[in-house]
C-alpha cells in the first residue's frame, strides 16, 4: 500500500495546512530489544489495572487512542494518530471543499487557539480573529479536551449553530459568538488587477490551486495588455500550507530550471528532489514578480517562497515566515485510521533547512497593527511550539512574525511597498533579483 507524505502546520477546523505527496517512509526502525518489550509489558499491566479498578468504567478505545497520541505528542507537535473518521476528514480537506467553521486552530495553554480564520467563512463573518482562544464550545469547557476532541465538537451538520466562548487579549470579559456551520469552499487563488499590476493571493494549496493559478494569470493577461503590465504580486501571507505537489507545480509555473525543493530523511540516502520542468505559464517569466510573506506563511507556502527566492526569480517582501520545515508521512492503518509521523525535513534549493527559522524576506516591511489590536501578540512561529524539532539554522531568534494583513488594501503597507517597487516608485538593491546568483541543483 502506498503511503502519503505531508507537510503540516497545525490542526485544523475547516482548513487544510497539509502538503501531501506520494512517497515512502524513511529507513526501517531497528528491531525492538528485550528492554522495549519489558516496557510494553508495563503499559499492558497499567492498561488492565485502569480498566479493572478505575472509579468509573473507562472507554477502552479512548484509552488506547489517548495513549497513542501521548506517545506521538512526545516526539513533535506534528506527529499524531488519526482514527478512521479523522483520516477521512483529512482526505476530504485536501480537495478544497469540506464542512466546518473555517478556522485553523492549535492547542495552547489547554485552550484552542485560533491561528487564522479563512476569508469568507462562517467563523470570519462571525468575528473570530487570529489569536483568539476558544474556552468553551456550546457551554462545555475546552480544558481537559484533546485538540481532536475539541475539533470534533466544532464539526457538525451544515446550517446548525454552535456557540463559542472566546477569550481575547484586551477584552474585559469573554466574548460569546454564535457561528452557523457551513460547507467551506476555499478559493485556492484570489486575484485582481491593480491598474497595471496583477495581484494573486494563494489562500491554500489544494487540488485546485495550480489550475486556479493558471486561470488567474490568463484572466489578468486578458485584462491588461502585455506592454502595460508592470509585473505580478504573489501573496502567500496567512497561507498555512497545502499539497506538496501543488506547491511544486506553482513554483514550476514561474521557473525555467533548477531544484524546487528536496526532502531528507533519517537515512542519509533518503533524499527526494523535485526539479522544475520548465512548464511556466506562457511568457510570465518576462515580468518581474514579488512574493509577500509573514508569520502566517507556513509549510507549502514556504516551499514556494524559498524556491523562487533561491533561484532569484522573485524578491520576497514582508516579515519572517512561520518556519515549518518538517515532512510527515501518512501511514494508512486500514479500518483503524492512519498514523501521521514526521519522517523528514525539507530544504530550499540552496540547501537551507527552514525548520524553526522560516524564510527571511529580501526586504523587510513591517505591518503596524490597528489600534484595536495594539498590545496583542499576533506573532507565531514553529520555534514557539512546544517540543518542536530544533532546526539546524534556527538560532536564538527562532522563526515567525506577526500574522496580520489589513482587510483594506489601502492600509496594507507590505502590498503598497511591493507595488511601488514594481512601478519604479521605490528602489532597492534586492529588486529586481540577479538571476546570475541563482542556485541551481546544489
Amino acid at each position: 500500500m502506498r503511503k502519503l507524505s505531508l507537510l503540516f502546520a497545525g490542526a485544523l477546523m475547516g482548513a487544510s495546512a497539509m502538503s501531501l505527496v506520494y512517497g515512502t517512509p524513511g529507513s526501517a526502525a531497528n528491531a525492538a530489544g528485550s528492554e522495549t518489550y519489558k516496557q510494553l509489558a508495563i503499559f499492558g499491566d497499567i492498561f488492565e489495572r485502569v480498566r479493572a479498578q478505575y472509579v468509573t468504567p473507562p472507554d477502552d478505545k479512548s484509552l488506547v487512542e489517548n495513549a497513542i497520541n501521548g506517545m506521538l505528542a512526545s516526539l513533535d507537535p506534528h506527529s499524531s494518530y488519526m482514527n478512521a473518521e479523522q483520516a477521512q476528514d483529512m482526505r476530504v480537506q485536501t480537495k478544497g471543499e469540506f464542512g466546518g467553521l473555517g478556522i485553523e486552530v492549535t492547542m495552547e495553554n489547554d485552550l484552542v487557539k485560533v491561528i487564522t480564520p479563512i476569508d469568507d467563512t462562517p467563523a470570519a463573518k462571525a468575528g473570530v480573529l487570529a489569536g483568539d482562544y476558544i474556552a468553551k464550545i456550546d457551554g462545555e469547557e475546552v480544558r481537559g479536551l484533546t485538540l481532536n476532541d475539541a475539533v470534533e465538537k466544532m464539526r457538525g451538520l451544515v446550517n446548525t449553530p454552535i456557540k463559542l466562548t472566546i477569550l481575547r487579549q484586551g477584552a474585559d470579559k469573554p466574548i460569546e459568538l454564535t457561528v452557523v456551520r457551513d460547507i467551506i469552499k476555499v478559493k485556492a487563488v484570489k486575484f485582481r488587477v491593480e491598474n497595471d499590476i496583477g495581484y494573486m493571493k494563494i489562500t491554500s494549496f489544494t487540488e485546485k490551486t495550480y489550475d486556479d493559478l493558471e486561470n488567474a494569470i490568463d484572466t489578468i493577461k486578458k485584462q491588461v495588455p502585455n506592454d502595460k503590465l508592470k509585473g505580478y504580486v504573489l501573496d502567500l501571507r496567512l497561507n498555512p500550507g497545502g499539497l506538496l505537489d501543488q506547491a511544486v507545480s506553482v513554483s514550476d509555473a514561474f521557473l525555467k530550471r533548477g531544484e524546487i525543493v528536496s526532502t531528507r530523511g533519517r537515512d542519509p540516502k533518503d533524499v527526494t528532489r523535485f526539479d522544475a520542468k520548465a512548464k511556466q505559464v506562457d511568457d510570465i517569466n518576462d515580468k518581474p514578480m514579488i512574493v509577500l510573506v509573514n508569520g502566517g506563511s507556513a509549510s507549502a507556502s514556504e516551499i514556494v517562497a524559498g524556491a523562487l527566492q533561491d533561484l532569484r526569480r522573485v524578491t520576497v517582501v514582508g516579515t519572517q515566515s512561520f518556519g515549518k520545515g518538517s515532512v510527515q508521512t501518512i501511514i494508512p492503518l486500514g479500518e483503524n485510521g492512519a498514523l501521521r509521523l514526521t519522517t523528514a525535513l525539507y530544504y530550499t534549493p540552496s540547501g537551507k533547512s527552514i525548520q524553526g527559522k522560516g524564510i527571511t524576506p529580501d526586504i523587510k516591511v513591517d505591518q503596524p497593527l490597528p489600534p484595536e489590536l495594539q498590545g496583542r501578540d499576533l506573532t507565531r512561529g514553529e520555534s514557539d511550539l512546544k517540543g518542536h524539532i530544533k532546526g539546524a539554522d534556527e538560532g536564538s531568534t527562532g522563526s515567525g512574525s506577526a500574522a496580520y494583513v489589513p482587510p483594506d488594501p489601502k492600509d496594507d503597507l507590505q502590498l503598497i511597498y511591493a507595488e511601488q517597487l514594481l512601478r519604479g516608485q521605490k528602489t532597492d538593491p534586492a529588486f529586481p533579483p540577479n538571476p546570475e546568483k541563482a542556485v541551481l541543483n546544489q
